[in-house]
């Protein structure tokens, strides 16, 4: 027997206990960033998925695609203007929000999936109103057709992962009034989690994960590290809607939530089925 065969023996041993922890349960991926821009990470990220249902794990992935859209909006010379980190949206660029997100991105990911062998089906949040929205307000400015969630109805999801298929799901909401909203990526993969009672939530980001001052990983997080390192300057700019994402995700009833690099290879595999695991762990705070 070679070494080789051993390994991955012994690999495959390492990942049973895992395989036995996640069977049955959902896990929701938020896919964005890097990952969706190289021929290499795209097709590790699909082999994941399909590998994780192929064993009995459900993934839900919620896509973004704020480059994409970025530069369609460039190719249709039209600027992008952004208010603190949120792109305002009047109704011509929502339209190519829809067209990016809802056909392009959506369909791409499906499709990706599929030829690795899994089942995708992709749906917006506009389909079977699974994303109710309303118009967010802040003070700045009029962010045109920018949304918050208002409600989830996730019968069709469930439905897809009843019938062995992978819910990939663009970040498009709808109003009571029939208007169509553009909604941050994270905030719906982790209201997703929620609401689907996931048992884990993953936020694929361009990052090893939340680093110290020192720049080393932090391998785990509760609300009251979060709030420390906020305070002293440790985590700032992007990172800090994230990880208010994953806490939010957590004290709603997710079993725990990570940020993890999607510049590795098999990032998903690494962090669930692995003793090491790879990026930042947000967990509920011990009483």
């Amino acid at each position: 027997m070679t070494n080789s065969a051993l390994d991955t023996a012994n690999v495959l041993i390492e990942a049973l206990p895992y395989i036995q922890r996640y069977a049955g349960k959902t896990i929701v991926i938020k896919y964005g960033g890097n990952a969706m821009v190289e021929d290499k990470l795209e097709q590790s990220f699909a082999r994941d998925i399909v590998l994780l249902k192929q064993i009995g794990i459900n993934p839900v992935v919620v896509h973004g695609g704020g480059p994409q859209i970025g530069n369609m909006l460039k190719r249709l010379g039209k600027d992008s203007q952004f208010i603190d980190g949120m792109r305002v949206t009047d109704k011509e660029t929502m339209e190519v929000v829809q067209m990016v997100l809802g056909g392009f991105i959506n369909q791409q990911i499906v499709n990706m999936i599929n030829q690795a062998g899994g089942r995708a089906a992709g749906l917006t949040g506009v389909d079977t109103n699974l994303i109710i929205a309303k118009k967010m307000q802040i003070e700045k400015a009029d962010l045109g057709f920018v949304g918050e969630i208002e409600e989830i109805n996730p019968r069709a999801v469930r439905l897809l992962e009843d019938d062995r298929f992978i819910p990939v799901i663009a970040p498009i909401g709808v109003g009571r009034d029939g208007s169509t909203y553009n909604i941050n990526a994270d905030l719906v993969a982790g209201k997703m989690a929620e609401v689907l009672h996931a048992e884990r939530l993953l936020l694929l980001t361009n990052t090893p994960g939340v680093l110290n001052k020192q720049g080393e990983l932090i391998s785990a997080l509760t609300e009251t590290d979060i709030a420390r390192l906020s305070a002293d300057g440790t985590i700032q700019g992007g990172m800090l809607p994230k990880l208010q994402c994953a806490l939010e995700a957590v004290k709603g009833g997710v079993g725990s939530a990570s940020i993890l690099d999607g510049r590795v290879e098999h990032a998903l595999i690494l962090e669930l089925l692995t003793n090491q695991g790879v990026g930042t762990m947000v967990v509920q705070q011990k009483a």
